[in-house]
């Protein structure tokens, strides 16, 4: 159950065929030192198995990358299309990789959160998921 006093909850994952994946284990260590709980799932996801496993896990948070094509379009808004169709809309998905400026604001409309690419300081990445999940428990 999602409580202000518990550790926020991260599932860290790439879905699809994408291979690179040193930015999301970089990631990973970034938000366990940051105090955060980590469910690292790496790379070749489905959005379903990453959805079911948000959904186990109590995630608070869903954070996506992908480097290697346009395939992100696919895969990021079928997780947020499963999210909602699950019910759980207040899991906050944020994007990373390369996105292209103009699939962004489709991707905001859609749900998506946040978008933190190569050389976005990791610290930005944190405060936008600690804020996310401080209003989304606020919320409940």
């Amino acid at each position: 159950m999602k409580g202000s006093d518990r550790k926020i909850k991260v599932v860290v994952a790439m879905p699809g065929l994408d291979c690179h994946d040193r930015g999301i284990i970089y990631l990973s260590h970034v938000l366990k030192e940051a105090g955060m709980e980590v469910v690292y799932l790496g790379k070749f996801n489905t959005p379903e198995y990453i959805v079911n496993t948000a959904m186990e896990e109590d995630a608070d948070v869903i954070a996506l990358s992908y480097l290697n094509d346009h395939l992100y379009m696919i895969f990021f808004p079928r997780v947020i299309e499963l999210l909602k169709e699950k019910g759980c809309s207040d899991i906050c998905v944020m994007a990373g990789g390369r996105i292209i400026e103009e699939d962004r604001p489709k991707l905001l409309e859609l749900g998506i959160t946040g978008f933190f690419g190569q050389s976005t300081p990791t610290k930005d990445m944190i405060q936008h998921i600690e804020d996310r999940v401080k209003r989304e428990r606020w919320k409940q």
